[in-house]
């Protein structure tokens, strides 16, 4: 990979921590191309522009340059995901959330596809505690998405009883539609798709 002439100057003539930034950009082209399989100290060194040596000054091996990029990246997500949410769940019917939710939830992840693709693929083949770390931003959006069918259904008699099983039913299929924008590719619109899973879910929602 050449990775940008501008960021591989710039990237020979800083200290690591001012260095850290930049391979984490050429880590990300990286993995988004290869894979976690693919992406080595050596390939984003080449992507940087710099020696192997001046990657492991910043990070000490292959695995914590992953955590470092897993962190930088799930912030971008979290913000797509709380921007998603409705601010007021009491109004509307949940059905209406999920079209809504999802689909700037879904046009958020259109924008940002490399970042998907590290947390979707950071799932298959990583060291056990980056594949931790996936896990963690996954269950924050399960709870996320059940807090919101809560105040959706104020009239559940026993909320702890099916709200968490939809929450993890909704937010699969939410991966699953990222997944089909960012790894699979789709002739879907994330719109379209949003009004798909919101059809879907509609039945389990009245029946709860």
């Amino acid at each position: 990979m050449v990775g940008d002439p501008e960021r591989r100057r710039r990237a020979r003539h800083l200290g690591p921590e001012r260095r850290r930034p930049l391979i984490l950009d050429a880590a990300l082209e990286v993995f988004s191309a290869n894979g976690f399989a693919g992406t080595t100290m050596q390939s984003v060194a080449d992507a940087a522009g710099v020696t192997k040596p001046v990657v492991y000054d910043s990070f000490a091996n292959r695995d914590e340059l992953l955590l470092a990029l897993l962190a930088r990246e799930e912030q971008h997500l979290v913000v797509s995901i709380v921007a998603a949410l409705p601010a007021d769940p009491s109004v509307g019917t949940p059905e209406e959330h999920v079209l809504e939710g999802l689909t700037a939830f879904l046009t958020a992840v259109s924008e940002q596809p490399q970042s998907w693709r590290i947390v979707f693929g950071a799932q298959y083949g990583a060291a056990p505690v980056v594949a931790e770390r996936v896990r963690a931003a996954r269950a924050f959006l399960v709870e996320s998405l059940r807090l919101t069918l809560l105040q959706s259904l104020p009239g559940v008699a026993d909320p702890d009883a099916n709200l968490p099983i939809l929450a993890e039913l909704l937010a699969s299929m939410t991966e699953s539609c990222a997944r089909m924008l960012v790894v699979d590719g789709t002739d879907r619109s994330p719109a379209e798709l949003a009004k798909t899973v919101s059809q879907v879910v509609a039945g389990g929602f009245g029946n709860v």
